[in-house]
């Protein structure tokens, strides 16, 4: 019997030695996109412009966001939507969290909510109406389907929600991390796209959603099978990668470093088609540091977007 104890134990001792390697820094390879010499051109009109909402904010750290953080750095994750608007219409890029979101991370995993501490902002929608800006006529684009990109979509019940078919075929297929929006998003309401624009940055398709390049979505599958990034470029010629959760924060860029393999196991698809993502990313980010890119949760990142009370009510 003892000896089967200490067998037992020596296991415990061992995994967790090996759990704790993948906190551990390590560097990813950064992709080779020697073949893209200049961002495309884009013609966005007058008045196309960009803004950060900021829904609510998750307190953990770095430890669980990238390889190499230290549990000693708190970073806040906040749960943003950015508001695209265009002469030809308004794209909410996620949907942030809304009027129940904070029932929705209650309904999350026991680790994630004891690992990290939920404080309620205002809903998109709330904050929206608060500037201004009509709502009925907004179409949501989620990077991907997981719940903080997804809580929002409930309080637009007239709004279109954007999806590649890939990412609507995940949401059907029963799959636990897209079980909210399962329930606060219609099938009805989905519009599936695909991606025929062909190459972009060197992503082989895109689709150009307005014709003039101010905003292109790209496919970036890993975190779910459908995941996207878009790209845009607004009239007093900033440009933006709004890249969901590829990673959490841009250190993740920066490195590059994929999350540790405890965040990898509760919230990625695919950790290898992930780590592809990030060094794509690494590499435009090193190529063009004009192109401002956006983790969905990377408050630093979202402060480069200027926030929806910089916006005329006229």
């Amino acid at each position: 019997m003892r000896r089967v104890v200490v067998t037992l134990l020596a296991s415990f001792v061992v995994l967790l030695g090996l759990l704790g390697v993948t906190f551990l820094p390590a560097q990813l390879e950064v992709a080779d996109l020697s073949d893209v010499d200049a961002l495309p051109p884009a013609s966005p009109p007058p008045g196309t412009a960009v803004y950060a909402l900021t829904t609510a904010t998750v307190d953990s750290n770095a430890m669980f966001a990238f390889r190499g953080g230290s549990p000693n750095d708190p970073r806040p994750f906040a749960m943003t939507a950015f508001l695209v608007e265009h002469p030809e219409g308004r794209l909410l890029i996620d949907a942030g969290t809304g009027e129940h979101g904070e029932a929705h991370f209650g309904a999350q995993s026991i680790l994630m909510r004891s690992t990290s501490e939920y404080t309620p902002g205002r809903s998109p929608k709330a904050q929206l109406e608060a500037a201004g800006v009509p709502t009925s006529s907004i179409a949501i684009v989620p990077t991907h389907a997981h719940w903080d990109h997804i809580s929002g979509v409930e309080d637009f019940p007239g709004s279109a929600v954007w999806m590649p078919g890939v990412e609507a075929d995940f949401i059907a297929s029963g799959d636990a991390s897209a079980a909210l929006a399962r329930e606060v998003v219609d099938p009805k309401r989905i519009e599936r796209y695909d991606f025929p624009d062909g190459p972009y940055l060197g992503y082989a398709k895109s689709r150009d959603v307005f014709g003039d390049g101010a905003v292109v979505l790209v496919p970036a599958p890993g975190h779910t099978p459908g995941s996207i990034v878009a790209f845009v470029a607004t009239s007093n010629g900033r440009r933006y990668a709004f890249v969901g959760d590829v990673v959490w924060q841009r250190d993740g860029i920066e490195l590059p470093a994929e999350r540790p393999w405890l965040s990898r196991w509760l919230v990625d698809h695919d950790a290898a088609a992930v780590r592809s993502a990030i060094g794509h990313l690494a590499a435009l980010a090193r190529r063009f540091p004009e192109l401002v890119i956006v983790p969905a949760h990377d408050p630093r990142s979202a402060g480069e977007v200027p926030p929806l009370s910089a916006r005329s009510k006229g």
